[in-house]
């Protein structure tokens, strides 16, 4: 990859300089591993005009979380808890008489930004804004690999959990097990945390899980994410425990199901994002699901779980092939449960077959 990582400094170099700054501070932790190869916690990156840096606060531990340090990058380490790493390369700017400097402001806190500009009073700071992010929304094969290989985990993981016994678990223990799981099939981790939610708790978005223990005839719904050498996938799906399922828990079921095919099936390139959640939204909306939905159907993937684009309403932007995103629409119906069905997929052209499917645990409502 230290060939790749060394394109994609040189675009955010050009990108740079067209915008009048000669150098570059990365200090979000994805955008550093991004460019890098490697995050060490609380290093940033320093893209100079000759050579790229990343200041470490200590020495860099090639077993330690965070990825390997591409090999063209000069590692500068400071001793012990010697002061900030981000004040420290400004420093060295201002040691090579660099006239300008663009930094993540939406990452850096007041007083470090102030900080910053006192080591290197002479340096011009600007706002580098989401530049690196921007590179990152299309990935290439290698990232789409990666995430690949973390929705097999989770699948993998989530069909385990549905071969074994369920009545009388907690949502708590469930969800402990799952992520154990992942860990078990060679994932880094979990890519969030895992929400299982039974009854009435079902169907909600982000819900943590709770000591409520699985009943017969509950919704089981189920969100869970592994990451693979960084890369995070989604996937959520929902089941029936112990019976076969209620009429209005196959109408709802059936509903989502329309919902999540409908915003699946648009994607493709060029197609405006807050078309594919509209897509979605209008099927529930045709029967009269329009409160308490999800704020987006969809969002893309990556080094983080919530990257662009974001498949909402108000969301502009239109869809690029090579980009991974989630599909999860869901609905909660207060005090009964719900149903929330989640897809990690990229978007590729209809010459290609269209969008690529890579969580593939069955969507069939399933009575376990």
């Amino acid at each position: 990859m230290s060939e790749m990582h060394a394109i994609r400094r040189t675009r955010l170099r050009e990108r740079c300089s067209a915008a009048g700054s000669a150098a570059a501070l990365i200090s979000r932790p994805a955008n550093v591993r991004y460019l890098a190869g490697a995050a060490p916690r609380d290093a940033v990156l320093l893209l100079g005009p000759d050579e790229d840096t990343l200041v470490c606060p200590g020495p860099l531990d090639d077993r330690a979380p965070g990825g390997r340090l591409d090999e063209t990058v000069r590692l500068h380490t400071l001793p012990g808890s010697a002061g900030d790493p981000a004040v420290a390369a400004a420093g060295l700017l201002g040691e090579r008489e660099v006239p300008s400097l663009a930094v993540e402001e939406h990452h850096l806190t007041v007083s470090r930004h102030r900080a910053i500009r006192s080591v290197a009073p002479r340096v011009r700071l600007g706002d580098l804004g989401g530049g690196v992010e921007q590179l990152r929304v299309v990935k290439d094969e290698e990232e789409i690999s990666c995430i690949r290989i973390a929705a097999e985990i989770a699948d993998q993981a989530l069909g385990e959990l549905l071969e074994s016994i369920l009545v009388g678990r907690t949502e708590r223990h469930l969800a402990l097990e799952l992520e154990r799981r992942l860990v078990d099939h060679g994932a880094d981790g979990p890519a969030f945390p895992t929400s299982v939610g039974t009854g009435p708790h079902s169907g909600r978005g982000g819900h943590r899980p709770t000591d409520r223990r699985v009943e017969e005839g509950d919704f089981l719904s189920v969100c869970l994410g592994a990451t693979y050498r960084g890369y995070r996938c989604e996937i959520g799906r929902t089941f029936v425990i112990g019976t076969a399922p209620a009429e209005w828990q196959i109408e709802l079921y059936d509903l989502v199901f329309a919902a999540q095919r409908a915003g699946r099936e648009a994607l493709t390139p060029g197609t405006a994002c807050r078309d594919v959640d509209r897509a979605a939204r209008q099927v529930l909306a045709s029967a009269g699901h329009t409160e308490g939905l999800p704020r987006a159907v969809g969002h893309g993937v990556g080094l983080e779980i919530d990257e662009d684009p974001q498949l909402a309403p108000a969301a502009m932007g239109k869809l690029d092939a090579c980009v991974p995103v989630t599909v999860e629409p869901g609905v909660h119906l207060p005090g009964r449960g719900g149903v929330r069905i989640d897809d990690t997929l990229v978007v590729r052209p209809e010459a290609d077959g269209g969008p690529e499917l890579l969580t593939i645990t069955t969507k069939e409502l399933l009575a376990l």
